[in-house]
C-alpha cells in the first residue's frame, strides 16, 4: 500500500495550524483521510484543495487530533462541503460524567457539568452538529482503534478521562484526585501563558554542535496538548508513519509504550510529523531515542524525513532547538512556512510541485529557558 501525506501551508505570523491530508491505497484504487484543519480559513483551503486534485473522491476519515481551535476550526468548513464518511474526534462534555470525582466542586451534577464543558468547546459542538445533521457518524478516537490505514497508539481512553479536568477550559480538578494517578499534568492558567509567551519571544541563543545537545528531557506542554492522537501507520512502499499532532512527552510515552506492548516497531519510520509546530516543550533527547533512534554520525545518510506545520514569519516556531534534535537522530527535516509540502510515499509527483532543501544544522538555537 502507498501512502501520500501532505503538510498543508496554515497560518501566518505567531498563528500556527495543522491540516494534513493524507492519499492511501494504490494509484487507480486509493482513499482520502484528513488530519486536522487548521484555523477558520483553512477549511476552505482543504475544500479547494480536494476538488482540485482529486475531484468527486469521498473523504473516508476526517480526525481530530484534539479540541485546540488551531486545528479544529476549519473542520467546520470540511463537514459541510465535502463527503465525509466517517469523522473521528474527542468531545470533552461526553466523557465528564466519569469525570466528576476528579473535579474540585464535589456539587456538580451530571447535566451542569457536561453543559458547562459544552459551552466552552463551541467549535468542536458545530462539528458534532454538522455531522448529525448530514448522518457523518462520530467515532472517538482512542488506543488501540483503526482509523483508516493507522492505528491510534495514544491516548487511552483512562488518560483522556484523566486529561479533561486539567484542560484550560474545563471547570478547576481536584489536583489531589489526578496526582495521586500517572496522569498528572497540571492546569494551565493565563498568567502562565502569558509568561510563557513572553520568555518565547525575548529567547537568547546559545551555541550547539552536532554531538552537543541543550534540549531537555523535563519539556511540559498542556493537558490538552497531551490528549492530542498519535497515529501509527504500517506502509508497504512508503514505510512506517508517525503523526503525532501537538502530543508531548507524556503522550509520546504512552504512544510508546503501547506500540512497544502489541509489537509495534519503533526506531523505525520513514515520515514523521514533528509535534507542535516544533515547540521545544514537548520533545526531549530521551523520547527521541526511543521513538525514532538515537544520535548518528555527523554526515551519516538521512534514513527518515521529519515534517513541521509552521507559520511563515513566526519567530518562535519552529524551535531550532528541536529541527536539531531530528536532524542529529538522521532526518532531512522539512518545514511548511507559508508552502505545502508532500511525502509522496508512491504516488507520482504533482507537475505543479517543486522540490524543497532540508532544512540546515543550526549551529546556534534558542537557549531552553
Amino acid at each position: 500500500m502507498k501512502c501520500e501525506v501532505e503538510f498543508l501551508a496554515v497560518g501566518e505570523g505567531s498563528r500556527p495550524g495543522d491540516a494534513i491530508i493524507v492519499r492511501y491505497g494504490d494509484l487507480n484504487s486509493y482513499e482520502l483521510m484528513i488530519v486536522d484543519g487548521g484555523n477558520a480559513e483553512t477549511g476552505e483551503l482543504i475544500v479547494s484543495h480536494l476538488q482540485k486534485y482529486f475531484p468527486g473522491r469521498p473523504v473516508s476519515n476526517v480526525l481530530l487530533t484534539h479540541s485546540d481551535i488551531d486545528h479544529a476550526s476549519g473542520l467546520r468548513t470540511v463537514t459541510e462541503k465535502l463527503d465525509v464518511r466517517n469523522v473521528w474526534l474527542h468531545a470533552p462534555w461526553l466523557v465528564a460524567n466519569g469525570a466528576k470525582h476528579l473535579f474540585q466542586d464535589p456539587r456538580w451534577t451530571d447535566e451542569g457539568l457536561s453543559k458547562a464543558i459544552l459551552n466552552e468547546y463551541d467549535v468542536i459542538k458545530q462539528i458534532v452538529v454538522n455531522c448529525f445533521s448530514r448522518n457523518i457518524p462520530v467515532n472517538t478516537p482512542f488506543q488501540g482503534y483503526a482509523v483508516g490505514p493507522f492505528r491510534v497508539l495514544s491516548p487511552s481512553a483512562n488518560a483522556y478521562l484523566h486529561l479533561v479536568p486539567q484542560f484550560d477550559k474545563t471547570p478547576p480538578p481536584n489536583q489531589d484526585a489526578i496526582a495521586a494517578t500517572v496522569y498528572w499534568i497540571g492546569k494551565e492558567t493565563a498568567i502562565g501563558r502569558l509568561v510563557a509567551s513572553l520568555q518565547a519571544k525575548v529567547a537568547s541563543w546559545i551555541p550547539e554542535a552536532w554531538g552537543v545537545e541543550a534540549l531537555r528531557n523535563d519539556g511540559v506542554t498542556s493537558a490538552s496538548n497531551e490528549s492530542s492522537v498519535v497515529l501509527y501507520g504500517q506502509f508497504d512502499e512508503t514505510g512506517n508513519v508517525l503523526l503525532t499532532g501537538d502530543a508531548g512527552i507524556r503522550a509520546l510515552t504512552w504512544a510508546a509504550d503501547y506500540a512497544e506492548l502489541h509489537g509495534l516497531p519503533l526506531r523505525a519510520f520513514k515520515l514523521v510529523q514533528i509535534p507542535h509546530h516544533g515547540s521545544r516543550r514537548n520533545v526531549g533527547p530521551a523520547i527521541l531515542n526511543r521513538l525514532i533512534g538515537e544520535p548518528v554520525s555527523y554526515g551519516s545518510t538521512p534514513s527518515l524525513r521529519a515534517y513541521v506545520s509552521a507559520p511563515k514569519d513566526d519567530e518562535t516556531h519552529p524551535r531550532k532547538i528541536v529541527l536539531n534534535a531530528f536532524t542529529r537522530r538522521g532526518a532531512d527535516v522539512f518545514a511548511t512556512q507559508g508552502q505545502s509540502i508532500i511525502n509522496y510515499g508512491g504516488f507520482p509527483a504533482r507537475p505543479d510541485y517543486v522540490s524543497i532543501t532540508p532544512m540546515p544544522f543550526w549551529n546556534t538555537v534558542e537557549a531552553y529557558t
